[in-house]
């Protein structure tokens, strides 16, 4: 029986790290706290992809990561988003454990990525 309940909860677990490791920010939540202006968006789909239209006021991961630590929050317990392509892209992670690392301790991820935000028809914007 104890290696049976071993074998759970090792079970559990790595289900537990698969579905990620980040809580989901579900779009109308996304929505209300960029409304607040209590959100920092991080854009993890790569420079050119965040040009042609990201979510409005979303950094550009990949052009920013030897600065980020000066463009996130002072206050470490902020929310910080991180989003990619969409619910099977996994790029977000390494946006997401770059915040982790500088010691924010609410990092979410926006599991629609840019895909969903495009498809339900909210605002973008590029760099162009």
């Amino acid at each position: 029986m104890r290696k049976f309940l071993v074998f759970c909860a090792a079970s559990l677990a790595a289900v537990a790290i698969y579905a990620g490791q980040y809580p989901e920010i579900k779009i109308p939540e996304l929505k209300s706290a960029i409304a607040a202006k209590k959100v920092t968006l991080l854009d993890a789909n790569g420079t050119e992809s965040w040009e042609k239209g990201h979510i409005p006021g979303a950094i550009d991961f990949e052009a920013n990561k030897a600065k980020l630590a000066g463009l996130l929050p002072k206050d470490k317990d902020a929310l910080v988003v991180a989003y990619c392509g969409g619910p099977k892209c996994q790029a977000y992670t390494a946006a997401a454990k770059a915040a982790e690392k500088l010691g924010y301790t609410n990092v979410k991820h926006l599991t629609a990525g840019i895909s969903g935000w495009a498809e339900a028809k909210l605002t973008m914007e590029s760099a162009h």
